[in-house]
């Protein structure tokens, strides 16, 4: 996988963001403004890098894989704070935060397969060593 600024940038973000979800919900702490601006932050990269992404596109670069799997991706990504959000409005325990660390992370897996299918699938393990693959 290419790692460029983008998505080294929304890993430090998600990771953040769960980092800070995570240890007040350990803390047994109630959704509060730090929790819920960390979520706010993965959602303002996603929006950010959603229009960059345009951007780039319109632009001289192109897609290795689908358009359609790599926007997939983009909206639910956008979509997961979002739902975050709504859960810890609703539900004002500690418990919310465990849910609210769950999305960074998430979006962080969810970059790193838009980045697969930005600049294509990176060589399968099996195929460098013989004898792995059949």
């Amino acid at each position: 996988m290419t790692l460029d600024g983008w998505i080294i940038a929304g890993m430090v973000v998600g990771i953040a963001s769960t980092v800070v979800c995570l240890v007040a919900a350990i803390m047994k702490k109630k959704p509060n403004d730090v929790t819920l601006l960390s979520l706010a932050a993965v959602e303002l990269f996603i929006v950010v890098y959603a229009i960059a992404s345009g951007v780039r596109l319109l632009g001289a670069e192109s897609l290795a894989g689908e358009a359609w799997e790599f926007w997939g991706y983009m909206f639910t990504a956008a979509m997961l704070p979002v739902a975050g959000f709504y859960w810890a409005m609703m539900e004002r325990t500690h418990w919310s935060n465990y849910v609210m660390s769950a999305v960074g992370i998430t979006v962080v897996v969810m970059l790193a397969r838009m980045a697969q299918i930005w600049y294509g699938m990176a060589t399968p393990v099996s195929a460098l060593q013989p004898g792995i693959g059949l």
